[in-house]
């Protein structure tokens, strides 16, 4: 039974593991350590269930359990082959029985966890048929998934059945009353009670119909998860390990594109290979995705928690994120059967992109990042999105046209909007103080190479086109000044960093900004950044360093944080006395970079903060990200800024506080729309401490 089992379960894993064998690698497994740390917090220690702490933690209880059970069961198996199981002297021969009090525990505990899984299970079969749970159902779902759930759950439903049957006729069977016996089984030993009158004769047969029945039940629902939404069972500890470890709003450099960008610069530089198959840019079908866009669809539980927090969701729009997975799942199923057998030039005339996963609802996406940041087993949503929309663009220019635009006067002017290159620095002209004194904007070309000031202060296209953003960058250099900071600006030769073009999937355009930046900036030998823009933060930080640019880049907000700190910036008379300020988180920032006490810090000192219910990792994007600033959003039944305005409103704030200039411009249209205007304001972090000091 043992072989035909492990058999039948090896040829499906045998399967996947050849189709893992076509995919693209998507990155390094380095940092074993990390991994192995991020295994125990996220799947052992269940961090991410218990962001719903009641429900978490039963599922919790369910996992931990589960892990547990599994080493008794793994024991009746080899009893089963051994022999043992039938032996008269069955309790004292056990395969594990030599590990003492260590076995004891083991079999303990999963005598309890039993109960309080089939509780559970109880508990998660209820919530599905009885329970209207929005994030259970969506049009992705088929009747074949609903029915799928109750299947599995049926199973873990036997499988505790039959494990505390056992137990409990085997307590009777034996008459425990000895002190050892109702240690190891407190539950079974209550149960017991209930079949006394049993001959011993009827007992050992429930005991060994149970055992055989629990053995059997584990076959089949081993050799049924790998076609079933359960096999995260299998896979949750594996997709984890092998999940990125790095931010989660770091997009990955496309290398076929960095050799043709390299050869555009430098015509020295070496001649890619040509050789072999021609390669596709982005994801059109499955096989144009790495293998772990694959596991991550097997893992996939269709919990719907990544689509219950997608905003894009949330406001009517077309986009669900567990429906991307499930999309890349249903279309491998349909064609691994062509992939195996023909290899990569298979095709059946159909694709992901068009007969599984429309252009609206890849386009609707913010790459906010919140269905990743909740998905319990690491599965990357918004990278399956992006590979995508890198296809639409570079191979079939299927962007909006609007996008397009931007991109176009990147390429031409340096900036998403149609401004010239040389008035990039307008900004700083006739700045002053409040008193009249003229604050005087310093040039790193202005320099010696001995004297380089400590930072420079990356202002951004935003910050330094969009006349209310300026003031950003105006307020944050007074701050610098009055502060005795060492800094300097790039002027006119700073250029888009090529955030839009890569969150667009225009990566040849995202590239050619990088290396021209990546040259300025070290031709300048530039250690430390500072910037007001998150979406630029994000880039210099964590998407430069792939091109050769490496730097120390830090928010405005943890500039002030540390000058706060270092008492370079004093508390002063409050400017805002009698006001409140509740401050929205832009997500390249908080949960891009997991920068959440800084802003908090920088305005506390000023101010006091009401929270926003959806806060800090759990905060709802503005609706500007992911190329949403520059197109009309897909439709639905609000816009996103309308939405997170609405908490805004919630909190009774008297000013809304953000510390990007892209949230700034949707909360303020969203206080607009709301018609708001004339009792609540939107402020920069930099605008309200340097109101606070009269600067």
């Amino acid at each position: 039974m043992t072989v035909t089992a492990v058999g039948f379960l090896a040829f499906s894993f045998s399967k996947i593991l050849k189709i893992v064998k076509l995919l693209k690698k998507p990155y390094a497994l380095t940092n074993v350590g990390e991994r192995l740390g991020m295994v125990l917090k996220v799947a052992g220690g269940q961090t991410k269930i218990m962001r719903f702490p009641i429900i978490g933690f039963l599922h919790a209880l369910v996992f931990w359990g589960f892990l547990l059970i599994t080493v008794g069961s793994a024991e009746m198996i080899l009893d089963g082959i051994s022999g043992t199981m039938f032996d008269s002297d069955f309790a004292n021969d056990r395969v594990l029985s030599f590990l003492g009090i260590v076995y004891d525990f083991i079999i303990g505990g999963g005598d309890v966890f039993a109960l309080i899984i089939l509780v559970g299970v109880l508990i998660f079969l209820a919530r599905r048929l009885f329970m209207n749970v929005k994030r259970f159902s969506g049009e992705e779902l088929r009747h074949k998934d609903h029915k799928d759930a109750a299947i599995s759950l049926t199973f873990i439903l036997l499988l505790m059945i039959t494990l505390l049957g056992m137990n409990a006729a085997y307590v009777a069977h034996a008459n425990a009353t000895a002190h050892e016996i109702e240690g190891v089984f407190p539950i079974s030993l209550m149960l017991a009670g209930f079949i006394t009158n049993i001959s011993h004769e009827n007992l050992h047969f429930i005991e060994l119909t149970c055992w055989w029945a629990h053995v059997l039940l584990i076959f089949a629902f081993a050799n049924y998860l790998p076609y079933s939404k359960h096999f995260h069972v299998f896979m949750s500890l594996p997709n984890v390990y092998l999940s990125r470890t790095e931010p989660l709003t770091k997009m990955n450099v496309m290398e076929n594109v960095r050799k043709e960008v390299e050869l555009m610069l430098n015509p020295n530089a070496p001649m890619p290979d040509d050789s072999g198959e021609p390669i596709r840019f982005g994801m059109k079908d499955v096989e144009d995705g790495s293998w772990k866009f694959y596991l991550d669809s097997l893992t996939c539980t269709q919990c719907g928690r990544c689509t219950s927090v997608c905003p894009a969701n949330q406001t009517g729009k077309k986009l669900s994120p567990r429906k991307i997975v499930l999309d890349y799942r249903r279309r491998m199923e349909e064609k691994s059967g062509g992939l195996l057998k023909e290899g990569k030039t298979f095709s059946d005339g159909k694709s992901l992109i068009g007969n599984y996963t429309t252009a609206e609802e890849l386009w609707a996406c913010t790459t906010c990042n919140a269905c990743a940041q909740e998905c319990p087993v690491n599965i990357d949503q918004p990278s399956m999105i992006l590979e995508m929309r890198r296809h639409l663009y570079l191979e079939e220019s299927a962007a909006p046209s609007a996008v397009n635009a931007a991109n176009t006067n990147i390429e031409n002017n340096g900036a998403p909007w149609k401004y010239s290159a040389a008035d990039r620095f307008n900004w700083a002209k006739n700045l002053k103080f409040a008193d009249g004194t003229p604050v005087k904007v310093p040039l790193i070309s202005e320099f010696t190479e001995n004297n380089r000031p400590e930072y420079l202060f990356w202002v951004g296209s935003a910050c330094s086109f969009d006349d209310r953003s300026m003031e950003i960058s105006r307020n944050f250099t007074k701050i610098l000044q009055f502060a005795g900071v060492s800094y300097a600006c790039l002027g006119t030769e700073e250029t888009d960093t090529g955030d839009l073009a890569k969150r667009s999937g225009n990566e040849f355009l995202f590239q050619m900004q990088a290396f021209a930046n990546i040259e300025v900036l070290n031709s300048y030998g530039i250690t430390k950044i500072v910037t007001c823009d998150p979406h630029d933060y994000n880039t210099l930080k964590n998407e430069y360093a792939d091109l050769g640019g490496n730097y120390e880049v830090i928010h405005h907000s943890e500039l002030i944080s540390k000058l706060i700190s270092e008492d370079k910036l004093k508390q002063t008379a409050a400017k805002f006395a009698g006001k409140t300020v509740t401050y929205h988180d832009p997500c390249y920032l908080g949960r891009g970079n997991s920068v959440y006490d800084a802003p908090r810090k920088s305005l506390s000192n000023y101010v006091s903060i009401s929270e926003m219910q959806r806060n800090k990792s759990r905060a709802l994007c503005c609706g500007a990200g992911g190329t949403q600033m520059f197109k009309e959003a897909e439709k639905g039944n609000m816009e996103v800024y309308e939405m997170r305005t609405d908490d805004a409103l919630k909190t009774n704030a008297n000013i809304i506080a953000t510390a990007c200039p892209y949230c700034m411009t949707m909360m303020r249209d969203g206080v607009k729309m709301k018609n708001r205007e004339a009792d609540i304001k939107v402020l920069d972090i930099a605008e309200i401490v340097a109101q606070s000091y009269g600067l």
